[in-house]
């Protein structure tokens, strides 16, 4: 007896022991990506890498994957987004510096700007993660996240603007060119259309007025990445608070099944190949609607694939391949998108010339009103406050970079198709209402 005990120990060391070359970087094995790394950084600095798409991820998934495993290991930032907050703006400081040559920039721009790797994506996460919803929860989400993205934003302009005053800003210049870029739902679909109507009604350059616009936007983000990790910690101090994930409180008799299940079946990958023609449909559907209709094609593109869902004619099999697709995409190419995009859509150089403290108090209290106002107002619309606040800080991002960003530090990724809603409808509004009351005000 006593002998069994004296082993117990030895067996349980040996058992815990890890042996370094088992340390994985992203998806593989330390010392292969030591070797793969090293042939990709030799061609990069000999500006030998190919300018398309095959060059593009090699960059991406090189850099992201090592900069949000570096965030994931140290202590106390990886619980506030450290890898999401690693791979988005050390790539930036990088281009900020210099130290990425022209190469490098050239091969990412082909993969993440004209191949548009971000929508495409962003399209996967929402076509998968809304064909693999339970559609109570789907319809009850979407429905009620109005109401707290609505609210969230008139409040937050008018408290911004409010800051804005009591700091000594002029009130126009804190509501038109610091407190509505925060809202403008991203840069491509936000402040670039923002900038074309203030040019039409100011008569200044639209490009001039983008460099004005910008800072506010990129240092919402990163605020709201930061509260969001803030969250995710309370969520699991106080789980009461958290729903895990799920946005919907249901009763004890309502079937979660469909919503919460984890699909242990192995991969398809014929099944996925079905998922990435449906995303793409929808995608495309969403921009032949938005021709039509004048509303945002990503938002129209969530109503779709919504719509669908709710009917239930989408075929098992397709919406499995939908999931799997998710699964993947989420899975393998969350930091190396945000590491391509710290690459070419964060200019940091922008942030840096126009910052003060008064500046920052006002995109700070934008945000944080937002992210209040959907904590409160979950309580009285039946949904977990976590995933609430969560959701409405995606309102302060950067379009679907803020989206993924936000949503990837909390590790909620399935809340893709409320953020897309939140982004992009409230962004949609933010801009064509301040736009024209720009136009009255002149």
């Amino acid at each position: 007896m006593k002998q069994v005990v004296a082993k117990q120990p030895v067996v349980e060391k040996t058992q815990t022991k890890a042996k370094w070359w088992s340390f994985y970087v992203g998806s593989v094995p330390l010392p292969v990506y030591l070797v793969m790394s090293a042939i990709i950084l030799i061609t990069a600095f000999l500006q030998q890498l190919p300018v398309n798409m095959l060059g593009g991820f090699a960059v991406i998934l090189s850099l992201g994957w090592l900069l949000g495993t570096i965030g994931a290991n140290i202590p106390i930032i990886k619980n506030f987004g450290g890898p999401a907050i690693f791979s988005l703006l050390i790539p930036s400081i990088l281009v900020f510096f210099n130290l990425i040559n022209q190469n490098v920039l050239e091969s990412t721009n082909i993969l993440m700007k004209q191949a548009n790797f971000l929508y495409f994506y962003i399209a996967c996460l929402v076509c998968g993660s809304i064909l693999g919803m339970n559609r109570k929860i789907l319809v009850q989400g979407l429905m009620r996240m109005i109401i707290p993205m609505m609210l969230g934003m008139v409040l937050a302009m008018g408290v911004g603007t409010l800051v804005g005053v009591l700091l000594g800003l002029d009130w126009k210049h804190t509501l038109f060119f610091i407190v509505t870029p925060v809202l403008a739902g991203g840069i491509g679909e936000g402040i670039l259309p923002l900038s074309l109507g203030y040019s039409a009604i100011t008569g200044l350059g639209s490009e001039q007025l983008v460099g004005q616009l910008i800072p506010a936007t990129i240092i919402g983000n990163f605020f709201a990445i930061v509260c969001t990790g803030l969250l995710t910690r309370l969520g699991e101090q106080k789980p009461r608070l958290s729903g895990k994930g799920q946005l919907v409180k249901m009763s004890d008799g309502d079937d979660l099944k469909d919503a919460l299940i984890e699909d242990q079946s192995p991969i398809d990958v014929k099944l996925m190949g079905a998922g990435v023609l449906t995303a793409c449909t929808l995608f495309i559907l969403g921009g032949l609607l938005e021709h039509v209709t004048g509303f945002p094609g990503p938002v129209l593109m969530i109503v779709a694939a919504a719509f669908l869902k709710y009917l239930n004619v989408v075929p098992k099999e397709t919406q499995k391949g939908s999931k799997q697709l998710y699964k993947f995409i989420s899975g393998n190419f969350t930091f190396p998108l945000m590491a391509g995009l710290g690459l070419l859509y964060i200019p940091l150089k922008d942030v840096v010339g126009m910052l003060t403290w008064q500046y920052f108090l006002v995109v700070i209290s934008v945000v944080f009103t937002v992210i209040a106002t959907g904590f409160v107002v979950s309580r009285f619309m039946n949904m977990y406050p976590i995933e609430a606040a969560i959701v409405s800080a995606c309102q302060s991002g950067m379009g679907g970079t803020g989206d993924v960003a936000i949503l990837s530090t909390a590790d909620r990724m399935n809340l893709m198709p409320f953020a897309q809603v939140a982004t992009r409808l409230g962004g949609a509004i933010t801009v064509i209402s301040m736009t024209a009351l720009l136009r009255l005000l002149f």
